[in-house]
């Protein structure tokens, strides 16, 4: 519009006169679209022309494609023109990204399996502004877990202002209601209230905390000169081969370092039992419970996506984001992991009755 009322449009006393909406279809349902009007009614919109009421075949789901991969509203508006050679506006594309909202509601709401083998349980923080115009911290709650088939699935994502085991208790009540009934093993960090708050719903789940949270934790609070030393003598007590040879090392790591870093050694003492579940397995079922690593290597995957976005305007925009994020690494997810035959079978001796294979 502004290269349009040049300044011999503006001599003629053409001006700016507002916005028309109209309704347009695209392969993703109707959008509403504003398009500017002059006052002699010379302006002609490039993207979506006078008259039309139908987005070309594909577009939506270009913009889309777009904005799933992290690009702003301008970026995109700048591939439209100049590989297109017609300019959308940011209100056009945020009216065509908004179609995916009904999918996002669809998809937290949509029925769970039963039973679910490993769920990993982890938070990613991101600012947002708030109504007063201020950028607060916003916690994603993910719940990644592995289905009875060895394949992974996202079960919920969900948005709060804070991390907390409160809230973790309103997911997992969220999970329950939507079907799920057993959760074999949860893997998560050592968020007080946390394990209490699992078990409370899903009393049987076996509850490993985060070793590598664990020992990040800990070597915080080693002076820097014994940092290194420290470390050796921990690996003795989660690189053990089994639990008896762990407690073992513990004792040893006391026995050295206790005068000098109590709380170091009370933190792996009362935390012990959920500290050491892995050791009940094969190796195969201990690497993948023993960190979140799994629900944080997706988390890295999300961020490569959101890593330019300073501050997200609002929770919807967060949302809508992260969502298109994962929906495109969920495409990976179409094999079972590694060796899940074998896992499987590990897995129904174990647990009998609660994980039928047939």
């Amino acid at each position: 519009m502004d290269a349009h009322l040049s300044e011999d449009e503006r001599m003629s006393g053409n001006r700016r006169n507002g916005k028309m909406q109209k309704q347009v279809q695209t392969s993703m349902g109707e959008v509403t679209v504003s398009t500017p009007r002059d006052r002699n009614s010379t302006f002609e919109p490039q993207f979506i022309k006078k008259r039309e009421t139908i987005l070309a075949e594909g577009v939506a789901d270009r913009i889309i494609g777009l904005y799933a991969l992290g690009n702003s509203t301008r970026e995109i508006s700048d591939w439209m023109e100049e590989n297109l050679g017609n300019r959308v506006s940011a209100e056009t594309i945020s009216a065509i990204t908004d179609r995916v909202l009904p999918e996002i509601k669809a998809w937290r709401s949509r029925s769970l399996d039963s039973v679910y083998p490993i769920v990993w349980m982890d938070a990613i923080h991101y600012k947002v502004m708030d109504e007063r115009g201020c950028a607060v911290t916003r916690a994603i709650y993910n719940v990644l877990a592995l289905d009875s088939e060895g394949h992974k699935d996202l079960l919920g994502m969900y948005i709060s202002k804070n991390e907390g085991a409160n809230f973790w208790l309103n997911v997992l009540t969220d999970l329950q209601t939507r079907g799920v009934c057993d959760i074999l093993i949860a893997c998560v960090d050592g968020l007080k209230g946390f394990p209490d708050a699992i078990q409370s719903v899903f009393p049987d789940t076996i509850v490993q905390l985060c070793i590598v949270h664990q020992v990040r934790n800990s070597i915080k609070y080693v002076g820097s000169k014994h940092q290194k030393e420290f470390m050796r003598d921990l690996k003795h007590v989660y690189g053990a081969v089994n639990k008896e040879s762990a407690e073992t090392g513990l004792f040893n790591l006391e026995e050295k370092w206790g005068e000098k870093y109590p709380i170091v050694i009370k933190s792996w003492q009362d935390n012990w039992e959920r500290l050491t579940e892995y050791f009940q397995f094969t190796s195969d079922i201990r690497r993948m419970i023993y960190t979140t690593n799994t629900v944080e290597g997706y988390h890295r995957q999300v961020r490569k996506v959101t890593k330019n976005k300073g501050v997200f305007p609002n929770d919807t925009a967060l949302e809508k984001l992260v969502y298109l994020a994962y929906r495109n690494i969920r495409k990976k997810w179409t094999m079972p992991i590694a060796n899940w035959a074998a896992i499987a079978q590990q897995l129904a001796i174990k647990f009998g009755d609660r994980f039928k294979l047939l």
